[in-house]
C-alpha cells in the first residue's frame, strides 16, 4: 500500500510539474530571450510575463525612498493569478530584503502594473533576484 502512494505521489508531482524555485536575476524591461542561429525559439514559460521587475529610487533630501516596481502581462489564455518572492543581494551576496509580490484577476492580453516599498537605503551595487515565481488560473 506505501508503494501505490509513492508511486501516485511521484505521478503528481510529474503531472503537475515543479514551480521555478531558482535564484535567477530580475528581467529587466530591455530583456528578450533569443534563440541560438539554427535553434527553435522555445515557446515562452510563465515565468515571461513579468516584463519587468526593478528597483526605483525616489529618494529626496538625503531620505531613503526606494520601491520596487513591476510590469506583469498575461500571456496564458485565461485570467491569472501571479505571486512571486524576491531579494536583493549586495555585490557580495549578502541578502539586504526580500520580499513577495502578489497581482490577481490578470485577464489574458491584460498587462498590470504594481509597485511596493522597500527598506534599502541604496540602489547602487544591488541586485534583484526572482527566488520563486507561479502563475495560476484565476476564478
Amino acid at each position: 500500500m506505501a508503494a501505490v502512494i509513492v508511486i501516485l505521489v511521484v505521478v503528481l508531482v510529474v503531472a503537475v510539474g515543479g514551480s521555478d524555485d531558482s535564484t535567477t536575476p530580475a528581467p529587466s524591461a530591455t530583456a528578450t530571450p533569443t534563440a541560438s542561429p539554427g535553434q527553435a525559439k522555445k515557446p515562452a514559460s510563465e515565468r515571461a510575463d513579468l516584463i519587468s521587475f526593478r528597483l526605483d529610487d525616489r529618494s529626496t533630501a538625503d531620505i531613503a525612498d526606494i520601491w520596487v516596481v513591476w510590469t506583469i502581462k498575461n500571456s496564458s489564455g485565461e485570467k491569472s493569478d501571479y505571486s512571486w518572492q524576491w531579494e536583493a543581494v549586495d555585490a557580495g551576496g549578502t541578502r539586504l530584503e526580500n520580499g513577495s509580490e502578489l497581482e490577481t484577476d490578470v485577464k489574458p492580453g491584460q498587462t498590470a502594473r504594481g509597485e511596493g516599498i522597500t527598506t534599502l537605503k541604496s540602489v547602487k551595487g544591488i541586485k534583484l533576484n526572482i527566488t520563486r515565481f507561479d502563475r495560476t488560473a484565476s476564478y
